[in-house]
């Protein structure tokens, strides 16, 4: 089992919250509790007539796509980000969100930087394990970097050119 004692878990408004999910890797997956387990025994695990909330860990590599057929049974994906400079996560989250419409939560786990903070909102991150001392204070004032955006997301932030344009046609 793993769990990440350095790591502060915080929600999109700088809330640390306490963590109720035990992560697995090979161990054998337990009959009730929580439990967050990697894509590969994401069916396995889906399947099993057990008691409590079914979580997934995504790899940089790994493709989301393959949970699309047990998604509606998932209540947490994990997306990790081994090293701050790889943005796979960021692409896993839009799909998850965007395409299959995924309603649970979004966390960003592993190398997640204060700078990152703002972007993850946007592709649709609830929650961030961050390692950071004063995590909460961080993540607050990171969800508020900016005030406008210019492309639209997976958050519900309005984008300058739809405002530009609706003020055009209100002229």
């Amino acid at each position: 089992m793993s769990t990440s004692p350095s790591s502060t878990l915080v929600d999109r408004d700088g809330a640390v919250r306490n963590d109720p999910w035990l992560f697995l890797s090979d161990e054998p997956i337990p009959s009730a509790g929580d439990i967050v387990v990697p894509l590969a025994r994401a069916e396995e695990a889906a399947r099993l007539n057990r008691r409590g909330r079914l979580g997934v860990r995504v790899a940089p590599a790994d493709q989301v796509e393959a949970l699309q057929p047990i998604l509606k049974k998932v209540a947490l994906v994990a997306v990790d980000f081994p090293a701050f400079r790889d943005g796979r996560g960021f692409s896993s989250a839009r799909l998850l969100r965007d395409r299959f419409d995924f309603k649970g939560e979004l966390r960003a786990t592993g190398a997640v930087l204060e700078d990152q903070i703002f972007y993850l909102i946007r592709c649709g991150f609830d929650s961030f394990e961050v390692a950071t001392p004063h995590a909460e204070a961080a993540v607050a004032s990171a969800a508020r970097t900016y005030s406008l955006a210019y492309q639209a997301a997976s958050d519900a932030r309005e984008p300058v050119f739809r405002r530009r344009l609706a003020q055009r046609t209100d002229q």
